[in-house]
């Protein structure tokens, strides 16, 4: 065998060539990366990418709040932590001048690109990495724009999709929809937006009416409003300012003489006007009226006076300190225009503010009202027939409540006998007042109190029984001065309103009080001899100019009232606690009376306001003080008004003694009255009385009682058809031994001058 040496050219063993994997471009790869890359940027920018506005205008009421001024024009409430500014202006309103200033100092190319500057972004970049820092940002008007309404953080991503979001918003919408938008809006300093509210706020003007050097600083202040606000001073501010008029009168925007005064004039600074303290006024305007009631520029014309609301404030809070030590935590006051039934001042006060009741609007918050319902039960009964002479009785008065008996009695417990309705409305006399709406009817009055605007009392005639005479049930300060206020225009109801309205819409004036009744009402009101019973000469409640006056006091000092109203003017008063707890002792004569004398003071220093107008129906009559009838020679005189045909049809005898007449004779004209009806008061129909188990049942009695307006000359008392006792001449109750068992009472009444008895119907009551 040989053997081939390995060094030998034939002895090189040739080895097949293996089968090695394809190789892949490194070019392919990267392709790859970029192009997915691409897709995921794509994708991302798709996602982030927000939809465009349907319309470049603020129909989002939810997101902004309008401004509210008086109605001089100074600003109620005005919120400036709103995502959009209010004051705005359409773009023909807005200066020519401040538009090319704006777009000169802000985005020169604004008129020529298509919502992205692409040479200033490159010019801006380049600016930028030489400085190593944030120098230009090279935003176009229309990306700030997008800005605005597309919310985001300030980053490289952000400015992207802005610049895509620009040129589609260019796409939808024209340049001056656009620039509009964007002067309306464009944030200043101060949270301000917008030219109006910057031109307001560093001028305390309008656009329209800035010289040439505030128009081209609004311009400029609009590239860093914090740092170049033009009060202090700063001369930053004037370097830009000045190099701004020049590039403008350079490229012939502004003339040299616009020139040379915007270099050389000042800044005209204004006191800004005030902000009037009403929030809760401002919150009733804003639950209460909608976006059709806003100006073209935004904002809501009020009706207040606003000056007015400022002393009325002080008023309160002066006479609420005064009386912190009677522990009165709260008031309100409400004053309106009769003629138009604008509301002009508003005003809700707490000692409490801070706490959660503090911020209760006690004008709308309702509360007892004591007696203030009165003048309305007194009209009602007026037209149903009765007159300022009409006598009522005042003596004591109970009534069944359920199964037991409530006691009726005047504020100091001092009864006047027959009275005539001039003074038990006058001196506020309770008794009388039941025996009022027993004759009008508990659910008459309650209906005639609902047309007056009173909506709280919601419950039924039976809930509010007699009382409803005295403030049982539930009124706002609001509704009680609204329905003063048609007393004071003889009758007239007008829904009270809160924004300044020249002329009043037709149908809104109802009548519901007839304007008869409703004169001499007021003037009932406005007499301070009607009220000297019980308020004596009350020289608080005798204002300079006439006016009419009604006080309230709750059950327990709880709620105190005092309403009144001249020929021009109506106001309330409330005070109170929010939290219901008692005053100590405080009535509406003692609180709210001396704020309603003050308001009435102030509201009167114009000299607008006269006497009440007369109605020309009524007729003025000489009538006897104390029987209501006509005069005779020997009565106490006094002239009284009167609805034709309703005069008193004969004279009075009940003083022709001193003319040797018959004293009995006028008497009997007193009971004959038709509120003279003979009737047992006590007991009550279906009353229950308990014996006291700890006195004994020998001692114990209980009064049987008829009318004090009955002239009697002897009573028989019948229970159980067994006569058990008589009371003399003009005794009108019989103290009966209490024995327990169920009984009819009846009572047989002689009158004098009368021979035959008048039997009572028959009552039944229960002694347990």
């Amino acid at each position: 065998m040989k053997w081939l040496s390995m060094n030998s050219p034939s002895s090189i063993r040739v080895n097949p060539p293996r089968c090695a994997p394809p190789s892949v471009s490194k070019k392919f790869w990267l392709l790859l990366l970029i192009g997915g890359l691409t897709v995921l940027f794509a994708l991302k920018t798709a996602w982030d990418l927000q939809p465009l506005p349907a319309a470049l205008s603020l129909g989002d009421s939810e997101v902004r709040k309008p401004l509210l001024f008086d109605r001089f024009g100074n600003p109620l409430a005005i919120s400036y932590q709103n995502r959009w500014s209010v004051q705005t202006v359409p773009l023909h309103e807005i200066p020519q001048l401040l538009q090319n200033a704006v777009i000169e100092s802000e985005d020169r190319n604004f008129l020529s690109h298509g919502g992205v500057d692409w040479p200033a972004r490159v010019h801006a970049l380049a600016q930028d990495l030489r400085a190593m820092r944030g120098v230009r940002g090279a935003s176009t008007i229309t990306e700030q724009v997008v800005r605005m309404l597309h919310q985001r953080p300030r980053t490289v991503w952000s400015r992207w999709l802005e610049g895509i979001e620009a040129v589609g918003l260019e796409g939808h919408f024209s340049k001056n929809e656009v620039l509009e938008f964007y002067l309306n809006q464009v944030p200043y300093g101060h949270q301000r937006r917008g030219i109006v509210e910057a031109a307001r706020f560093y001028f305390d003007r309008d656009p329209a009416t800035l010289n040439v050097k505030e128009t081209l600083a609004l311009a400029v202040l609009v590239r860093a409003p914090s740092g170049l606000d033009p009060r202090l001073r700063d001369r930053s501010l004037e370097r830009r300012l000045d190099k701004l008029a020049e590039h403008m009168r350079e490229k012939g925007l502004i003339s040299e003489d616009q020139y040379r005064r915007a270099i050389s004039e000042g800044f005209e600074f204004a006191h800004s006007r005030r902000i009037i303290e009403a929030p809760e006024f401002v919150q009733h305007v804003f639950n209460s009226t909608g976006a059709g009631v806003l100006n073209s520029n935004g904002s809501i014309t009020t009706s207040l006076d606003g000056r007015l609301e400022q002393k009325a404030r002080q008023i309160l809070r002066n006479r609420l300190e005064a009386l912190r030590a009677s522990d009165v935590g709260a008031g309100a006051v409400l004053v309106v225009d009769n003629r138009s039934g604008e509301v002009l001042a508003w005003v809700s006060e707490s000692l409490s503010a801070g706490e959660s009741q503090g911020w209760v609007d006690a004008v709308t918050v309702r509360r007892q009202p004591g007696s203030t319902l009165k003048p309305f039960l007194y009209s009602l009964a007026m037209e149903m027939g009765w007159t300022a002479a009409t006598l009522i009785e005042d003596s004591p008065l109970s009534e069944a409540a359920g199964l037991g008996l409530h006691s009726f009695h005047n504020y100091s417990r001092t009864y006047y006998g027959p009275v005539r309705l001039r003074v038990a409305l006058g001196n506020s006399l309770n008794t009388p007042a039941i025996r009022t709406i027993r004759f009008t009817g508990t659910q008459r009055f309650l209906d005639r109190l609902r047309l007056l605007g009173i909506a709280g009392l919601d419950k039924s005639a039976e809930f509010y029984g007699h009382g409803l005479a005295l403030g049982d049930g539930e009124v706002s300060l609001f509704e009680l001065v609204q329905a003063y206020s048609a007393l004071a225009r003889h009758g007239d109801f007008l829904p009270l309103r809160v924004l300044s309205e020249r002329h009043l819409p037709p149908g809104e004036i109802s009548a519901v009080i007839g304007p008869a009744a409703a004169a001499v009402i007021g003037d009932i009101l406005s007499d301070p001899q009607a009220r000297r019973l019980e308020f004596g000469e009350s020289h608080l409640l005798r204002f300079p100019v006439q006016t009419a006056v009604k006080t309230g006091t709750s059950t327990d000092h709880k709620d105190c009232w005092a309403v009144g109203f001249s020929e021009r003017y109506t106001a309330g008063v409330w005070m109170g606690n929010l939290d219901h707890r008692p005053t100590r002792g405080i009535t509406g004569a003692i609180g709210p009376a001396l704020i309603l004398r003050a308001l009435f003071a102030e509201l009167d220093r114009d000299g607008e306001t006269g006497s009440f107008a007369t109605w020309p129906g009524l007729q003025a009559v000489n009538i006897c003080a104390v029987s209501g009838m006509l005069a005779g020679p020997g009565c106490p005189r006094m002239e009284e008004k009167f609805e034709p045909g309703k005069a008193p049809a004969g004279p009075c005898s009940l003083h022709s003694t001193r003319d040797g007449g018959d004293a009995s004779a006028g008497a009997e004209s007193i009971s004959a009255h038709p509120s003279s009806v003979i009737e047992l008061l006590q007991p009550s129909p279906g009353l229950q009385i308990a014996v006291d188990p700890r006195i004994p049942t020998e001692l114990q009695a209980f009064a049987f009682r008829i009318s004090k307006n009955i002239k009697a000359e002897k009573v028989e008392w019948v229970l159980n058809g067994k006569a058990v006792g008589v009371s003399g001449k003009d005794e009108h109750q019989f103290l009966w031994p209490l024995c327990r068992g169920e009984y009819t009472l009846h009572a047989r009444v002689w009158q004098s001058g009368k021979s035959d008895s008048v039997e009572t119907p028959g009552v039944d009551f229960v002694v347990k």
